[in-house]
């Protein structure tokens, strides 16, 4: 297949005007250059366009997508995984920063590890006010580690084109609203595929207040829903089931308590 960049980054854009501009930014002073940044903007009632605009006139490796309608994130993504004429597909959320280096450390891995089919890498998490605490996720996940939580920042995998396109990309069903990324990560797994997480800092991740009103009881709902999808897909043993229970669990606790119990299960993942 013809490539027209390296790595395709794709991101989905929905109000995000307040931190989409200083995103992009991290992403064109990457030092790594063969790159398109494709955006999908998922209808969004504020400014978020228009940002878009602005730094896509002023560099064309930035494609803007369009929603007629809000359609979520993972059907967003697809949407842009289907304009993507790259070798390797990378994450990115509009309200975190890429550091410098971290498109090249990725490119590099693949390029030299072709028994890896995605990397991915730690963050430092930024709660709105400051840059707070190291997440690194484990560095050799696994088939097990997922029936635990997620085993990747979403936002900082890389992933080989060919293998999400075989995974067909993200599931867009009413439970995958939420957790989209860890239903790729069950499907992923059941195909036998490897992946590695970088042990440094890949982003600044956003993870404010605001985030956590967003873990309601229903999308705890489709968390469990995914989790034991993904179980009966891994032949996870049945006893292993009371672990989809844990977002329902963790609703009823407090916000501080949720941030807490949650890098210490990426850590030990």
């Amino acid at each position: 297949m013809y490539y027209n960049h390296k790595v395709s980054i794709i991101m989905g854009a929905y109000n995000e005007e307040q931190s989409i501009g200083k995103c992009i930014e991290s992403i064109l002073k990457q030092t790594f250059s063969d790159f398109e940044l494709i955006i999908c903007d998922d209808c969004s009632t504020d400014n978020t366009r228009k940002v878009v605009e602005f730094y896509a006139n002023k560099d064309n490796r930035i494609k803007l997508i369009t929603n007629e309608r809000n359609l979520k994130l993972a059907a967003s993504l697809n949407k842009c995984l289907e304009y993507s004429k790259s070798e390797y597909i990378a994450r990115m959320d509009a309200d975190d920063i890429c550091l410098e280096g971290r498109i090249l450390k990725q490119v590099k891995f693949l390029d030299e590890h072709p028994e890896y089919e995605m990397v991915g890498g730690g963050a430092r998490i930024f709660d709105g006010n400051n840059i707070s605490e190291l997440r690194l996720p484990k560095e050799y996940p696994s088939k097990n580690d997922v029936i635990y939580g997620p085993p990747f920042i979403h936002p900082t995998i890389m992933i080989r084109r060919d293998v999400l396109l075989n995974l067909q990309g993200y599931d867009t069903s009413d439970r995958t609203i939420r957790g989209q990324d860890r239903d790729l990560w069950f499907r992923f797994f059941s195909k036998n595929y490897s992946a590695y997480n970088i042990q440094e800092p890949l982003i600044i991740y956003g993870e404010t207040k605001d985030d956590f009103k967003k873990r309601t009881f229903k999308t705890s709902i489709m968390y469990y829903k995914t989790a034991i999808n993904g179980y009966k897909m891994l032949n996870v043993p049945i006893q292993k089931y009371i672990f989809a229970l844990k977002p329902v669990v963790s609703n009823f606790m407090p916000n501080k308590i949720k941030k807490v119990i949650r890098a210490r299960l990426i850590k030990n993942n």
